[in-house]
């Protein structure tokens, strides 16, 4: 896409992944990102930890040596808590300036925030840094707030908001892109988008989306989450642990233990991997009991190696991790903790079939060790697909057409006697 600006989501000093790189794969990662075509670098931390940025965000600055379109957003996971306020996170917004942040973005990947915190926290901003501070506004649309939000948002001097095509927003992912469009007609806000080509991009992917409609959640709104505080990505996922379980019932029960885990680790923003951290925990603690099994990556959360937490976290739950785990308690840079990695991880990739001695390579089996092996061993077979074909599609339409809605009639002949037997649809 050589005439694209593309934008990623770079997790600070967890990457793509759920842990934490040593500070040389941050580097090589960014710098090969930023050379490939990568322009755009969102850094974020799910802990709101500016600990875990500063490497990303020195890194993207580097990448301008490769790539001089780069341009590095710092970013504010948002979340509701006792200890999170329009203050903190105005001054979140300043530590990211501090370390060379070109823009700042608030994300709001729950559908948490409301219109007045989004006025307020924009407003805030802009009144202590500048008018000229660029701020991009990032909102998903599960619990039906956010469009107003997003309006607050731009009242306040958000000069930009994340919206999708219509044909693919809603429900766990973000506002429609023409109902925003719509909504600022006549505004001094009014955007320069063509709605007749906006048309056109939707009916596309009107067209598209049905092929992967068996990955979909199926929450299109839900109120809950103001409680359970609970991301777009981590319900889906939650939804196909307990289905795995055989458990796919009890969905409300783990939303309820959610808030409770959060609030045990001390409050962090549910962005991966916390989210999926503290939603695979909830899920453990409703199948066995509260903490009577703790996740290793959820033991490293309440032991530090993530970073810190606002909030002050469970002292009991502590001592579970430190006795099941063997590991201490941390309160430095979680980094630091790491020996140097990135000779080891290029040796066990020369040892992968199919790979091709590349940085690239070594990049994509440190970010994803139980993906890429299959990946480089069957890459020459070219591009795979999980989408349903469209002759799939037309065949799932045939038989919804052709689905008995209503009781059938048989005759069945039994020992030479004809009966009339009535079957219905369970």
């Amino acid at each position: 896409m050589p005439n694209s600006r593309l934008q990623m989501l770079l997790r600070g000093q967890n990457l793509l992944g759920y842990r934490h790189y040593q500070d040389e794969v941050v580097h090589r990662f960014v710098i090969k990102s930023a050379e490939n075509g990568m322009d755009v670098f969102r850094v974020f931390d799910a802990l709101n930890d500016p600990r875990n940025l500063e490497r990303a965000m020195r890194s993207v600055q580097d990448a301008k040596d490769v790539n001089p379109n780069v341009h590095a957003q710092g970013t504010i996971c948002y979340t509701i808590s006792p200890v999170h306020t329009v203050e903190g996170y105005v001054k979140i917004a300043g530590q990211l300036l501090d370390m060379g942040a070109e823009s700042i973005a608030l994300k709001d990947m729950a559908a948490l925030l409301q219109p007045q915190p989004a006025y307020d926290i924009i407003r805030g901003i802009k009144e202590a840094y500048g008018e000229k501070t660029q701020i991009s506004v990032h909102c998903h649309s599960t619990t039906g707030v956010t469009m107003v939000s997003l309006q607050k948002a731009i009242e306040a001097g958000a000069d930009v908001v994340d919206t999708s095509i219509s044909s693919l927003s809603l429900g766990p992912g973000h506002n429609p892109t023409e109902s925003l469009v719509a909504m600022l007609e006549g505004t001094e806000f009014t955007t320069d988008l063509d709605f007749d080509e906006l048309i056109k991009i939707r009916d596309h992917f009107a067209k598209i989306r049905p092929k992967y409609a068996e990955f979909e959640s199926k929450t299109l709104v839900d109120t809950d989450i103001f409680q359970a505080q609970i991301p777009g990505g981590m319900l889906s996922n939650m939804e196909s642990q307990l289905k795995a379980q055989g458990a796919g019932d009890r969905i409300k029960e783990v939303m309820e233990e959610v808030a409770k885990v959060k609030a045990v680790a001390g409050h962090p923003p549910l962005v991966t991997p916390s989210s999926q951290i503290v939603g695979t925990q909830a899920v453990f603690n409703v199948l066995f009991g509260p903490y009577k099994r703790l996740t290793g990556e959820f033991a490293d959360l309440m032991l530090g190696y993530y970073g810190a937490s606002l909030g002050e976290r469970d002292p009991e739950v502590i001592k579970i991790a430190e006795e099941q785990f063997k590991k201490p308690l941390i309160t430095d840079r979680p980094a630091n903790h790491l020996p140097p990695e990135w000779d080891d991880l290029k040796a066990a990739t020369e040892k992968l079939p199919g790979n091709d001695g590349s940085e690239e390579d070594v990049l994509t089996y440190a970010m994803f060790p139980a993906v890429a092996p299959g990946f480089f061993e069957t890459r020459s077979e070219g591009p795979k697909s999980v989408a349903k074909t469209e002759a799939q599609l037309q065949a799932e339409a045939d038989a919804k057409a052709g689905a008995v809605t209503g009781p059938i009639t048989y005759k069945v002949s039994l020992g030479g006697r004809e009966h009339s037997v009535k079957v219905e649809p369970a």
